[in-house]
């Protein structure tokens, strides 16, 4: 699913370079559930910014479910971006204006799926969050975890081939953390989803089948063939 090949990234902070990554090799198998961690500053949220799409290295080769990421334009790193990715941030970005379910049909509104169609799927992926009897709820009336979960279902209803979620209990409470570790498992196991979360949350090692970890931009465990 995942390949990244001796991939270095550099960004310029004032008159200073951060070495952001540096020489990362590392190999996903489909269907993984994987966790980076590792300190502040170690380049986990570049790395899984890469992953989706969303950066560019500034060596090295990036290669998510068979595309090189390097070979597309911008136009067309977005467009694979909407087809192959889903994204799980820590903090929820729904809309407070709209509904769960009109929350979770948003990225289908870029496709020329039929409206019924699209309330159709947005609701399947509600119902498989467990939030089907939330639907007509607005983000303030539902708690912090029931967000991260409609976040969830807005990042799985265009059925992507890869889920990445940077620090996604990371403003929730010890039980909704666990709620949404378990939801990501189980979203992992049954559609057979890639998943790649970086977490400060110890927690969540027991959630995931492996665990990458990165310091100062190196990787120093995990990730090889």
């Amino acid at each position: 699913m995942i390949e990244v090949r001796d991939v270095s990234r550099v960004y310029q902070r004032g008159v200073d370079l951060v070495h952001a990554l540096e020489h990362v090799t590392l190999h996903i198998p489909a269907g993984r559930f994987v966790a980076l961690m590792g300190p502040s500053g170690s380049g986990k949220s570049t790395l899984l910014n890469l992953l989706a799409g969303l950066d560019r290295p500034d060596t090295g080769e990036v290669v998510v479910a068979g595309q090189p990421l390097s070979r597309l334009d911008e136009d067309g790193l977005a467009a694979w971006r909407a087809r192959h990715v889903g994204l799980v941030f820590q903090f929820y970005n729904l809309l407070p204006v709209l509904s769960a379910v009109e929350n979770v049909e948003l990225p289908l509104l870029l496709t020329t799926l039929a409206r019924a169609e699209r309330r159709r799927r947005a609701e399947i992926a509600l119902a498989a969050v467990g939030l089907a009897d939330r639907a007509r709820h607005r983000p303030q009336q539902l708690s912090g975890g029931e967000q991260q979960r409609v976040a969830i279902a807005r990042a799985i209803v265009t059925d992507p081939d890869l889920l990445v979620a940077d620090e996604p209990t990371g403003d929730l409470d010890a039980r909704s953390a666990v709620e949404v570790l378990t939801l990501l498992r189980e979203l992992n196991r049954a559609f057979d989803k890639t998943v790649v979360m970086v977490t400060h949350d110890p927690r969540a090692e027991r959630f995931v089948d492996e665990v990458m970890r990165l310091d100062k931009g190196v990787l120093v465990d995990g990730g090889r063939p």
